[in-house]
């Protein structure tokens, strides 16, 4: 199919483009940008006046809940909120029900996935066998599968010689090890430790568990020279201690949530569950150290932490409910309100979405590697029509996600999505 969008603001922040321009595409690629490719007759034509053209969006953070946890959330209704909310390509964890740590489970999540034509999926594979810590899976046989990293998820490794022997083989095949910081005694709260915490009764985690959790990743990371992307950092301390280990010339990535970008923990109120989040939201001193990494490149991407939970687990008392917000469709709006409302250039909000987590997935995109998070001549056809001037109100209802729970919930948001494109088709058009 050939498509044309035309009278947009055509915005790469890979390439530093930023203006009104037409891009022109055809069998799933772009075909030429700002010119008028010879020949050409579309099938569409997509008038982008008044709109922003953007490549599609990487989150590095999504839980899809396939296999095993079909009653929060299912391909089918996760997919399509990924491309309401414009993302195209997405790295699901491995903390499945079976865990992603055998190749078939790998190939027949990414069949599923791509019989949808929708957003691109890209698992990662469990570090240890069921994420229980103690066997290190076969990472080339599942990284020949179509894993694009190896982690544990929200599951602590309590042994470090386990870390070290996963780091030195990772090292070796030169794969990425995702892990989110947090030691495995210290991280077993439910609110950030902290007043709010201590009035309210409930179990806290100390910034401790963080920053322990960095100091051994980082001590072993000097000795096996392995590469590592942290998950989900949510503390001032911790983003002095990546902020040092990237300047010591450690080879370690990092991002941050949408909820850490902006909550605090004054934001579970009077105890709702939609704010049972992991990591838990901590002060408001770590939210603003967290957006100024995000703003300065310390903190490399922003993730939507997409993690549907259904009904009967969140309407239980805080303590007992289980963590998690949908966020797939959040995420280009969350990074638009943050640079509006602290003044972050439009190109810089946007990169941490785009251009910056593709570049966190590297080689492991291997033929995409060049174009996913890019807008450029001969790459992928993924894009956004965005119009920034349309703001909307977070209401769960009308989600497309199965999850409807989100501390966002009652929020007006800037950006609205128009349509979705994936390997240049439409993968979503709203009416």
């Amino acid at each position: 199919m050939k498509i044309l969008i035309q009278n947009g603001r055509v915005i790469d922040p890979a390439s530093g483009l930023d203006k009104v321009c037409n891009v022109a595409l055809a069998a799933g690629r772009i075909i030429a940008v700002d010119r008028d490719p010879k020949d050409f007759t579309p099938n569409r034509v997509i008038d982008a006046g008044g709109c922003l053209v953007l490549p599609g969006l990487v989150d590095l953070a999504a839980r899809l809940r396939e296999p095993g946890y079909e009653h929060e959330g299912m391909l089918e209704s996760e997919m399509a909120a990924a491309v309401a909310g414009g993302v195209t390509s997405l790295v699901c964890p491995p903390d499945t029900d079976p865990v992603l740590d055998e190749p078939g489970l790998v190939e027949m999540l990414k069949f599923r996935a791509e019989k949808l034509h929708q957003a691109r999926l890209f698992p990662l594979g469990a570090l240890t066998r069921g994420l229980a810590g103690e066997v290190l899976t076969e990472m080339a046989e599942l990284t020949e599968s179509g894993c694009v990293g190896f982690g544990q998820a929200d599951v602590p490794l309590a042994s470090t010689q386990v870390m070290q022997r996963a780091l030195q083989y990772a090292a070796t095949y030169g794969y990425t090890v995702w892990l989110r910081p947090q030691e495995l005694h210290l991280g077993k709260g439910v609110a950030a430790s902290g007043p709010l915490a201590t009035r309210l009764g409930l179990s806290g985690v100390p910034v401790a568990a963080e920053t322990i959790a960095l100091h051994t990743i980082f001590e072993l990371l000097k000795t096996t020279g392995a590469r590592v992307h942290l998950c989900r950092l949510s503390s001032a301390a911790g983003v002095d201690l990546v902020r040092q280990a990237k300047a010591a010339g450690l080879n370690v990535s990092c991002d941050v949530s949408i909820h850490s970008l902006l909550l605090t923990d004054a934001d579970i109120g009077y105890f709702d569950s939609r704010a049972r989040l992991t990591p838990p939201l901590r002060q408001q001193r770590d939210r603003d150290a967290l957006a100024a990494a995000l703003a300065d490149g310390t903190i490399d991407a922003l993730v939507s932490d997409h993690t549907p939970v259904d009904e009967d687990a969140k309407t239980l008392p805080f303590a007992e409910a289980e963590p998690g917000a949908t966020g797939l469709e959040l995420l280009l709006s969350i990074a638009l309100k943050w640079s509006r409302d602290a003044g972050v250039p439009l190109a810089r909000a946007l990169a941490v979405v785009t251009a910056e987590p593709a570049r966190v997935l590297g080689t492991s995109l291997g033929t995409l590697q060049a174009s996913v998070g890019r807008i450029v001549e001969g790459g992928v056809g993924d894009l956004c029509v965005v119009d920034p001037a349309a703001h909307w109100t977070v209401e769960a209802g009308a989600l497309a996600s199965q999850g409807k729970h989100t501390p966002f919930s009652g929020y007006e948001l800037p950006g609205r999505v128009r349509c979705t494109l994936v390997g240049g088709q439409l993968a979503f058009e709203r009416g």
